[in-house]
C-alpha cells in the first residue's frame, strides 16, 4: 500500500510540504506581468475563477494575496493525492472544494464532480474566488477540460488565466512534469487579460482558445526568468 494512503503520513507530509512552500515562495523574487487589470478585479470584488496548469500548483499561492483579493477556494480531487494537496493548501490559508470540476463523465460525478461543481458555483455567487487546474487531476497535461468554462457560463464570473514559473526549480517525474520551487529563486507571474463569456458561448472553441492562452502565459513566465 502506498504510504500516502495513511492519514497520519498524509498529515505529516502535508505539514512539511506547506512549510517548504512557505519558505520557498516567501524568499522568491517575483516578477509580475499584466497585473493591473487583475488589481481592478480584486478591488471590485465579486466572484472570480482562476485557472493555472496542474504542474504549477506548488507555485499558485504566490499569485493570490489573501489580504486584499477575494477569499479563495481551490478545487482538489477526492484521491489520496488530492487529500495531500488539500491539507497543504489549507495550511497555507487556502481551503478546498473536494471533487473534480471537469464535468466530463458519469465517472466524474461518481467521484464528487457534480457536488464540487455546485459548491464552486455557490462560492462564486457569494463573491469568492475558485481556483482550479483545468488539466487535472488526470491530464493530459495542458489540455483544457470544460469545468472552468461551465462555471464561467453559469456564474457570469470573470476568468483569470495565470502562467507561473520558478527558477531554479525541481521538475518532478509526474504526468504533468510538476514544478517544485526552491528557496531564494526567481519567479514569474504572468496574467492574461480577464475573460468574460455569456451563456451561449461555444465550449469547444473556448477550450482550445483558453488552453493556448494559458500555455502561452506559462511559457512567457518561463522565458522571463
Amino acid at each position: 500500500m502506498r504510504p500516502m494512503r495513511f492519514p497520519l503520513v498524509q498529515s505529516i507530509l502535508a505539514w512539511l510540504f506547506a512549510g517548504w512552500l512557505r519558505l520557498c515562495l516567501g524568499t522568491t523574487r517575483w516578477r509580475r506581468e499584466n497585473q493591473g487589470p487583475i488589481e481592478t478585479i480584486w478591488e471590485a470584488g465579486g466572484g472570480v475563477i482562476i485557472c493555472l496548469w496542474h504542474s504549477r500548483i506548488s507555485l499558485s499561492p504566490a499569485c493570490w494575496p489573501l489580504d486584499r483579493a477575494q477569499p479563495p477556494r481551490a478545487m482538489a480531487s477526492l484521491s489520496p493525492d488530492g487529500e495531500f494537496i488539500a491539507q497543504a493548501l489549507h495550511r497555507l490559508g487556502i481551503p478546498t472544494i473536494r471533487g473534480s470540476s471537469s464535468k466530463k463523465s458519469a465517472l466524474d460525478k461518481a467521484k464528487g464532480g457534480a457536488e464540487a461543481f455546485r459548491e464552486g458555483l455557490r462560492w462564486l455567487r457569494k463573491g469568492g474566488a475558485v481556483a482550479l487546474t483545468p488539466d487535472g487531476p488526470r491530464g493530459p497535461a495542458e489540455s483544457m477540460a470544460e469545468g472552468a468554462i461551465m462555471l464561467a457560463k453559469m456564474s457570469g464570473a470573470p476568468v483569470l488565466l495565470v502562467g507561473l514559473a520558478s527558477a531554479p526549480a525541481v521538475k518532478l517525474d509526474t504526468w504533468d512534469r510538476g514544478v517544485l520551487p526552491l528557496p531564494f529563486a526567481r519567479g514569474a507571474i504572468v496574467w492574461c487579460e480577464p475573460i468574460r463569456i455569456d451563456r451561449d458561448a461555444e465550449v469547444a472553441q473556448l477550450q482550445a482558445d483558453w488552453a493556448a492562452r494559458l500555455s502561452e502565459a506559462t511559457r512567457q513566465a518561463e522565458a522571463s526568468l
